[in-house]
């Protein structure tokens, strides 16, 4: 289950029910943690050993299209985040942030099954493997 953080909550009220704009973004930075985000952000977000977060545009082409009133999309191909020359250590969670470095959380959750990354190791998410609810 994804949640949606502090920053786009507010975001959202503000451009919905007063008079503030949010502008979507143009980048939507997929991040790997060890040690998982909460809705005002922290975690641990890997670093080190050619760990870059993955930018995964919003487009129709990456992001699937809502079944119904389900609330949820997915990616539609897979997430590759290369081959770590470092340990990364266990990997748990991801994040999604509006910059592929720095930047604001936008949404966090676990991943349906943890890995431990070691040095040589390549990781990724597979397609639809990272799914986003609102609800």
């Amino acid at each position: 289950m994804s949640a949606a953080s502090d920053y786009l909550e507010n975001q959202l009220i503000l451009h919905l029910f007063r008079t503030g704009s949010f502008t979507k973004p143009t980048v939507l930075g997929v991040a790997l943690f060890t040690a998982a985000p909460s809705d005002s952000g922290g975690g641990t977000e890997v670093t080190g050993g050619s760990y870059a977060r993955v930018n995964v545009p919003p487009l129709d082409a990456n992001w699937a299209a809502t079944s119904g009133t389900n609330g949820t999309t997915s990616n539609v191909a897979a997430i590759n985040f290369g081959t770590a020359s470092a340990s990364w250590g266990t990997v748990t969670h991801y994040g999604i942030f509006d910059a592929t470095s720095g930047g604001n959380l936008l949404v966090h959750g676990a991943l349906t099954a943890s890995k431990t990354v070691g040095s040589g190791d390549a990781f990724q998410i597979s397609a639809g493997g990272l799914v986003i609810t609102v609800a």
